[in-house]
C-alpha cells in the first residue's frame, strides 16, 4: 500500500473512527478527543518533522494512527517510528497498520520509564496527540521535560491542543515556542504548538 493510500481509504478511516469513539466512551478523560485527528491537522503536525533524519521519531498517544499515517506520508521511514500507546487494543491495530514501527505499550506520562532501553540514540522529534489539558500543570511540565531530555538539542516537541493557549506554561521556560495558525478545518478546531530546547 502506498503512503498516500494509508490516508485516503475512506472505509478504513470510518472503521478507525469507530474504534476511536468506542475507546473514548470507555475513558473520555484519557482519550481527550471523540475522533482521531483530521487529515489537515495530522499533516500540519507531520510537517514539523524532518523526513530525512535518521534518528527515532517518537509519537505519544497515536490511537488509531491518524498522525502516524501523516508522518509516513510525509516521508518519515516507519522504521524510525516509536509509538507509545496506553490502549492494548490500539497497540494491536498499530502493529497491523505499521508493522515496521516500534510499538510500545505503556504510559506516556511516565516517559522515561516507558522508553528505558527503547532508544538507541536521542530522538529527532516527538509528536504528541495526548490530551494534555486534561492533566494538572505539574504533570504536563514533567512530560515536556522528560521528552526534551530524550531528544537531540533543537529537536521539536510537537503538540496539538483544542485550547487557544499553550498546553504547558511558556513564560520563563527558556524554550523556543512556535504556535501554528488555528486549524479551522479540524473538528473541533485545533492549534499546533512546537517546543524546542537549544
Amino acid at each position: 500500500m502506498s503512503r498516500v493510500a494509508v490516508l485516503r481509504r475512506p472505509e478504513k478511516r470510518r472503521e478507525y473512527d469507530g474504534k476511536f469513539l468506542k475507546s473514548w466512551l470507555k475513558n473520555p478523560l484519557r482519550m481527550g478527543a471523540v475522533a482521531p485527528s483530521g487529515p489537515v491537522l495530522a499533516r500540519r503536525m507531520a510537517s514539523y518533522v524532518d523526513p530525512d533524519g535518521t534518528g527515532p521519531v517518537i509519537e505519544l498517544g497515536p490511537g488509531t494512527g491518524a498522525i502516524t499515517a501523516a508522518l509516513v506520508a510525509h516521508g518519515v521511514d516507519p522504521r524510525r517510528l516509536v509509538l507509545v500507546e496506553y490502549s492494548m487494543d490500539f497497540c494491536r491495530l498499530l502493529r497491523e497498520r505499521f508493522p515496521a514501527a516500534t510499538i510500545v505499550h505503556g504510559d506516556a506520562y511516565a516517559l522515561n520509564r516507558t522508553l528505558t532501553g527503547r532508544l538507541a540514540e536521542p530522538a529527532d522529534a516527538l509528536v504528541s496527540g495526548l490530551p494534555l489539558m486534561t492533566r494538572p500543570e505539574p504533570i504536563r511540565l514533567k512530560l515536556l521535560n522528560e521528552a526534551l531530555g530524550l531528544m537531540k538539542p533543537g529537536a521539536p516537541f510537537v503538540q496539538f491542543t483544542y485550547s487557544v493557549t499553550s498546553p504547558v506554561p511558556i513564560k520563563g521556560s527558556g524554550l523556543t515556542v512556535t504556535p501554528s495558525e488555528r486549524i479551522w478545518r479540524n473538528i473541533p478546531p485545533a492549534r499546533v504548538w512546537v517546543y524546542q530546547r537549544h
